[in-house]
């Protein structure tokens, strides 16, 4: 279960560095496709020192709980890599991160770090939409028969897509905030106009079939 005050601290920190940026009138278009009135920017949180380490601290205390049996931290790349880095240090736990695919030179791998029979991933990334990139991690390490006991992330926009890609792969999600809390920080501080409430929660629900 998410934990109340780290969900609205790290949301507030978000829309405070302006990581998330909102344009219901003019929609972002995400690689996927996705005509979305909310772009997300986590990338931005490693330039400030205190919100890193507290991402840091918060997905360290997670995991922690969580998953008690972890053996290994997993960066997906490109922008989960920092916060495992941070967390697998605080955990004084290898570390090991997961490319999109595998190089095309060198020794081609897709996976950086070591990984023994019996060891127990867990994978961070920065946030997740649909959990597409996440979850082909997932499958990465899964191939080299390593067990990834779950995906930990900042954020969530809690799409159903992602809802139930997670559970399909049999792989728990935990997050330190996602888009409800969000969204509230972000109604309660202004950044977002009351009016504009009812059109970024309606996308969230239907995102593919989402329109002005």
């Amino acid at each position: 279960m998410i934990n109340e005050n780290m969900a609205n601290l790290i949301a507030s920190d978000l829309l405070q560095i302006k990581a998330v940026s909102f344009s219901p009138n003019s929609p972002y278009t995400w690689a996927s496709g996705i005509k979305s009135p909310i772009y997300t920017d986590n990338r931005l949180t490693i330039a400030y020192p205190r919100i890193r380490e507290q991402i840091a601290t918060g997905l360290a205390n997670i995991i922690a709980t969580t998953f008690p049996q972890v053996s290994v931290i997993g960066g997906v790349a490109t922008a989960g890599i920092p916060h495992a880095t941070l967390v697998s240090q605080n955990l004084n736990l290898p570390l090991i991160y997961v490319r999109s695919q595998a190089k095309d030179h060198g020794k081609g791998r897709q996976i950086e770090g070591q990984l023994q029979a019996g060891d127990q991933v867990i994978l961070i990334d920065d946030l997740i939409s649909t959990g597409g990139s996440v979850l082909k991690a997932v499958a990465a390490v899964r191939a080299q028969n390593i067990d990834v006991l779950g995906v930990a992330a900042i954020f969530s926009y809690q799409l159903p897509d992602a809802v139930e890609n997670f559970r399909s792969a049999n792989v728990p999600l935990v997050t330190l905030t996602d888009y409800d809390h969000l969204i509230q920080q972000a109604t309660q501080q202004h950044y977002l106009a009351t009016s504009d409430v009812t059109a970024v929660q309606q996308w969230r629900q239907d995102p593919w079939h989402w329109s002005l």
